[in-house]
């Protein structure tokens, strides 16, 4: 029996004298809250575990490692601090606060505190929102919290070493060069890196 289980059976035996914020206090307990294995340097502590939550479930870990793994969130965090504008800087700030109040109005937690399944669910949901709005609204409005992103989650992932030399083709420059090959035999249908 799990925990869920016993408080209900507890709280059926007890006439249902558990209160709600009790119970709600436990289930909330039995969930694992994420933890952030990086420094932010731009964003805050919960800032970035929910963009490193949302970098993992755009890029999950399969048989090569995921966002996380490879170091994204940091990626993101600094490539905010350093290359973004105070402007985009604030944009994508106010996008993430939006993002994290909506998923609170839907489900009633912040993401963070969200299922995966429900966070996956979410992102998919808000993903597939902002790319039609923005294929609707010309011209193009200003890129939204999931749409940037995804787009440094990309970036951040595909440029590591991981995503470079396990996903992509990686051969170092100057390579050897070999002027007419058949399709089958050039890189086993991966894209190349470089």
């Amino acid at each position: 029996m799990d925990r869920r289980e016993a408080l209900r059976r507890t709280a059926w035996i007890m006439g249902g004298v558990v209160s709600a914020p009790a119970i709600m206090g436990v289930l909330n307990g039995c969930t694992a809250k994420p933890t952030l294995d990086w420094k932010p340097v731009f964003l805050s502590a919960d800032q970035g575990l929910l963009v490193g939550q949302v970098a993992e479930i755009i890029i999950p870990k399969t048989d090569t490692p995921g966002a996380k793994e490879t170091g994204v969130p940091g990626f993101i965090d600094l490539m905010l601090k350093e290359v973004y504008s105070k402007a985009d800087q604030d944009s994508y700030l106010e996008g993430l606060k939006a993002f994290d109040e909506s998923a609170k109005k839907e489900y009633g937690d912040r993401f963070i505190e969200l299922s995966a399944e429900k966070q996956s669910a979410f992102v998919k949901k808000m993903h597939d929102q902002a790319v039609q709005a923005d294929r609707e609204t010309k011209p193009a409005p200003k890129r939204p919290f999931i749409l940037t992103t995804k787009e440094l989650t990309m970036l951040g992932f595909f440029t590591s070493e991981v995503g470079a030399t396990q996903v992509l083709q990686y051969e170092a420059v100057p390579g050897a060069y070999k002027g007419c090959v058949p399709l089958s035999q050039a890189g086993n249908g991966k894209t190349w890196a470089t």
